[in-house]
């Protein structure tokens, strides 16, 4: 029966963005239909570890539960994913909580993803507008383009896929493949195509389209399955186009 049930964890701790890591087992009783974040806060309820001990409770990211903001994201049995869709009931014990090693841990599974919204300012992520009020309907994007872009637009910058990269650590200034995407996102929205130029000149240079070694483990890792490789693909052969028009010259405006 479930009341005679447990639940192991083991949980890389870490109690300063400046000192050093370390295990710490907890074993929590089972209900049905756990995931790992109704499960870390029964230990925030009851901060006390597997040797009966009490200590500080588990420090960790939530918001939306339901898989869509990404601040749960965490390295659960060594693979970085969602802690709220992760279910108990299909973890093999003990289940092991990391945080992610690519970003500067601040404390246990709390990482600063700082390196990931500085990369998207850095492409210009985001849609100019004109002014502070309502300017009306804005031009429209075909529907073969729309269907794609919206496949893009799921991303929730969980920081899953630079988890996954290989090519994204501390020795290391590539950006990533989640802003990747974003640039191809926003160059097809009929209003953000003004900055095209900008954004695609902003990763031709280092740490951009040149530092990614199609591994091709942020395809396989994404949790909303974004099609990143095909973005990165499309994003090569238009960085060519600008390079030329850039040598060359054009009379785009």
């Amino acid at each position: 029966m479930s009341e005679n049930k447990t639940v192991r964890f083991i949980i890389t701790r870490q109690d300063r963005p400046d000192s050093a890591p370390y295990e710490e087992e907890f074993v929590i009783p089972y209900r049905p239909n756990m995931n790992v974040i109704s499960a870390l806060m029964e230990i925030r309820r009851n901060p006390v570890n597997a040797k009966g001990e009490k200590t500080t409770p588990v420090a960790w990211e939530m918001n939306c539960l339901e898989e869509v903001c990404g601040a749960c994201s965490m390295v659960i049995n060594g693979k970085p994913r969602q802690a709220c869709a992760a279910l108990i009931d299909k973890l093999e014990q003990p289940i092991r909580l990391e945080p992610m090693r690519t970003f500067p841990v601040i404390r246990d599974l709390v990482i600063d993803r700082s390196r990931m919204f500085d990369a998207l300012k850095r492409v210009k992520a985001w849609i100019p507008i004109d002014g502070t009020y309502d300017l009306g309907p804005g031009p429209r994007m075909p529907e073969r383009k729309r269907q794609w872009a919206y496949e893009l637009s799921k991303c929730m910058t969980c920081g899953v896929c630079l988890e996954a990269c290989p090519n994204v650590n501390s020795k290391s200034n590539f950006i990533g493949p989640a802003p990747l995407s974003q640039v191809r996102l926003f160059n097809a929205h009929p209003t953000g195509a003004m900055h095209k130029a900008e954004r695609l000149r902003a990763i031709m240079g280092d740490g951009g389209l040149a530092n990614c070694g199609n591994s091709q483990n942020c395809v396989q890792s994404c949790p909303k399955g974004i099609p990143l490789t095909t973005s990165i693909a499309a994003l090569n052969r238009e960085t060519t186009i600008q390079m030329f028009r850039d040598f060359f010259g054009s009379d785009e405006v």
